[in-house]
């Protein structure tokens, strides 16, 4: 996963509230093992839909309640396919909002007002590391946990953070007692 400290750019806006997995990415394109792919199934069913265009820039800009539904990692997988490394909305859903973080996509929750202003402007700067929005005439601070922004910012997803602890879980292995009969090859 790549480490995120700012994210700046156009904004693309989806005016819509309660927007659920299933809308993200419909059921029927959740075959797939890998965690890539998926970007062209993102929104499919309202992709086919006249006028219809959401750009593929790095900052979704959407309403409250992204992400309800169910429990799926698939949607911020799509979600990042498709281009998106941040999402700002009034309010997440918590599953969808912590398996964002976990695939290296920055979901921000802002109020109302502050949603609205940047998806107006139609560009804005994410700062993770300030943990601030700006656009042209407002900026807005976001919180996050200092844990995952620390994840976030050094681009650690799950499995490099067990990683780092390598010494450790080698030093526990060699040490622990062992009662019955080997399973590891004997040197």
């Amino acid at each position: 996963m790549d480490p995120i400290e700012t994210i700046t750019g156009p904004v693309s806006v989806l005016k819509r509230d309660d927007v659920d997995t299933d809308q993200i990415i419909p059921k029927q394109f959740l075959k797939r093992v890998e965690r890539t792919g998926f970007g062209e199934f993102l929104f499919y069913d309202w992709a086919k839909e006249p006028g219809w265009d959401l750009p593929a820039n790095q900052i979704l800009v959407t309403g409250r309640n992204f992400g309800c539904g169910s429990s799926r990692e698939h949607a911020p997988w799509a979600l990042e396919d498709y281009g998106f490394k941040a999402v700002i909305a009034e309010s997440f859903a918590d599953i969808f909002k912590s398996n964002c973080t976990k695939c290296g996509l920055l979901p921000v929750q802002l109020t109302h007002d502050e949603v609205e202003a940047v998806a107006a402007v139609g560009h804005a700067q994410v700062d993770l590391a300030a943990q601030e929005v700006r656009w042209d005439g407002g900026s807005a601070s976001f919180d996050i946990d200092p844990e995952i922004k620390h994840r976030l910012l050094n681009g650690l997803d799950d499995i490099a953070l067990t990683l780092q602890e390598d010494t450790s879980i080698g030093a526990y292995e060699s040490d622990r007692e062992r009662a019955g009969p080997v399973t590891t090859a004997l040197a």
